[in-house]
């Protein structure tokens, strides 16, 4: 079991987490195949339908982890990340455990819903001008529009008919996938703060850039779901937003040899960082599990995990994409990045 008892009861309808239990399973340490990422603009109508197809198929499977309030896989992938929220963020392993998130959904694509293709990004850079104009918003070949009404739910595109069974935060109810578009909150994705970012020299100043700004401008650009920091990743835009997060923190990754091994960071959010977002307090157990022999900073030993939805791994196997343990595909790489 990868999950702590304590987590498969429900108190006044809300998820009570836990830490997993220490189940360690050995991981391939050889890629045999690298696939490349899309931009969701770079890929044709054919392949936008299967992404979004497969993306349907996972809600309409029937759980099968026995999480609680769970009844579809959708909500099998959303509490992994309900149940990590408070070690996953404000942390050193925030983008090292959500590169393995964004492997895991695209796995579960992969093998329970006969998908074929590759895992696609929001290239958020190219809508700071115009976010509702974004091809993401397609109401056919993306991912519908804005919501509307006193609950903002999304009226249109493949997903208007979806119910979700877990959040807000903690909580088990039934809601409709919402959706409130912020025109200025997709400026920090511009590409002044990304220079930034780039220019971090090494990670301990990068992981809080990145944080604070291309990630931030993805989920308050869509708001509602996406800005609930719990079950933000009940929305499809969310693997868009953070496969492109994950992109940017590649290319960083690749300016120098010695950042595929650059780690840090702290394993347990501020006290305001908890508050504020209204999240459970870290327990000792998750500091007795983590690999890091109960200390406060994030090292490559560090584990990560998604509560048996895949093995677990640690910082060490997914710092390189191109090598090491195959957890993530290469992104396309464009010839005006190349230098071409």
């Amino acid at each position: 079991m990868f999950f702590s008892a304590i987590a498969t009861s429900l108190l006044a309808a809300s998820l009570v987490t836990a830490a997993p239990s220490v189940v360690k399973t050995s991981r391939s340490t050889t890629c045999t195949t690298i696939e490349q990422r899309k931009s969701w603009r770079d890929m044709t109508n054919d392949e936008k339908k299967a992404y979004i197809d497969a993306d349907l198929c996972l809600m309409s499977l029937p759980a099968k982890m026995g999480f609680p309030g769970a009844q579809t896989r959708w909500d099998d992938l959303m509490f992994a990340h309900i149940n990590s929220t408070n070690v996953v963020h404000d942390v050193g392993g925030f983008l090292p455990w959500h590169r393995l998130y964004m492997h895991t959904h695209l796995t579960m694509l992969k093998e329970e819903c006969n998908y074929t293709g590759v895992q696609p990004y929001w290239e958020e850079l190219l809508d700071v001008s115009n976010l509702t104009a974004s091809p993401i918003f397609d109401t056919v070949y993306g991912f519908g529009g804005d919501g509307n009404g006193t609950d903002n739910c999304i009226t249109n595109g493949p997903f208007v008919n979806m119910t979700l069974h877990l959040g807000p935060v903690y909580e088990v109810t039934d809601h409709c996938l919402s959706r409130s578009l912020n025109e200025n909150a997709i400026l920090w994705a511009n590409q002044t703060y990304l220079d930034t970012v780039m220019a971090a020299e090494d990670y301990s100043e990068a992981w809080p850039l990145f944080s604070s700004w291309p990630h931030t401008a993805g989920h308050a650009a869509i708001g509602e779901v996406m800005l609930d920091i719990t079950c933000s990743s009940g929305d499809p835009i969310f693997y868009l937003h953070h496969t492109n997060l994950d992109r940017l923190w590649w290319e960083w990754q690749s300016q120098n040899s010695s950042r595929l091994t650059d780690m840090t960071g702290q394993n347990v959010p501020t006290a305001e960082y908890i508050a504020q977002q209204g999240l459970y307090n870290v327990t000792d157990a998750w500091l007795d599990y983590d690999g890091d022999n109960g200390g406060n900073m994030t090292t490559l030993n560090h584990t990560l995990s998604v509560l048996g939805l895949l093995p677990n791994a640690t910082v060490a196997d997914v710092m390189d994409i191109q090598g090491g343990c195959c957890v993530m595909n290469m992104f396309e790489w464009k010839e005006e990045q190349a230098g071409g």
